[in-house]
């Protein structure tokens, strides 16, 4: 049996915390259009944990593009995915009115 899943979406929001595991809201927008001709958005919980939580933190920032590879865990009534590899694809445009962290 294989439970394997790759995410392709936007950073919605990174929390870390000082244990080195983070959540990771991932913005995926869906392949098809609604009633209304819309497409809508999916924001998808992702745990990293280690060294991706860690690098993760100190490259990507909202908005950023990322790709996620790793599996599906259920508990507590609701999935949520663990990464195994995040891949930065690209970042959002620096804008002169954000500082820098």
């Amino acid at each position: 049996m294989l439970n394997q899943m790759i995410l392709v979406g936007r950073v919605a929001n990174l929390e870390v915390n000082y244990e080195g595991k983070a959540i990771l809201m991932l913005a995926v927008p869906r392949s098809f259009k609604n009633a209304y001709g819309e497409f809508e958005t999916d924001i998808l919980k992702c745990r990293l944990y280690g060294a991706i939580a860690t690098n993760t933190k100190e490259y990507c920032r909202n908005g950023n593009i990322v790709g996620v590879k790793g599996r599906l865990q259920s508990g507590d009534g609701s999935m949520i995915a663990i990464a195994e590899k995040v891949t930065f694809l690209s970042s959002k445009p620096n804008n002169s009115e954000e500082s820098n962290d």
